[in-house]
């Protein structure tokens, strides 16, 4: 199975044909700009459509902090998506108190593990919304 790096890697290769499909659900590849660094940093993430919008959830597995994918796109909301060979830049933000609710009911029936997770912790996992910016 891909995973880290490798799974990036391949993903990138072979425009999705390898790595979209993971593990029974679907990823994308999110890159976003490191707030410290300034360094472009690609991170394979399980999502959803709704609408127009690509949801991703920043669960770190229910870790007590933020992944740092997460922390990054709140330093910078403009990121860069892949999806399969769909290539675009969006605008990151955190789904509203109002909108979360059915964004978690989605992004767990996807990947059941995101309850565990927010059971594990006692941060509230955010939900991403990535709204494409069209030029």
């Amino acid at each position: 199975m891909l995973y880290g790096k490798e799974h990036v890697q391949r993903y990138q290769e072979t425009d999705g044909a390898e790595g979209h499909d993971w593990n029974n659900t679907t990823t994308l590849l999110l890159t976003t700009k490191g707030r410290k660094s300034g360094r472009s940093y690609t991170t394979p993430l399980i999502y959803q459509r709704h609408g127009r919008d690509h949801i991703v959830v920043a669960s770190k597995g229910g870790d007590p902090d933020h992944p740092e994918w997460y922390k990054n796109l709140r330093a910078e909301p403009e990121v860069e998506v892949q999806v399969k060979a769909d290539k675009f830049r969006a605008r990151a933000r955190t789904a509203t108190d109002e909108e979360r609710p059915g964004l978690w009911r989605l992004m767990a029936a996807t990947w059941p593990d995101y309850d565990n997770y927010q059971q594990k912790t006692d941060r509230k996992i955010p939900i991403v919304v990535l709204e494409s910016i069209t030029t």
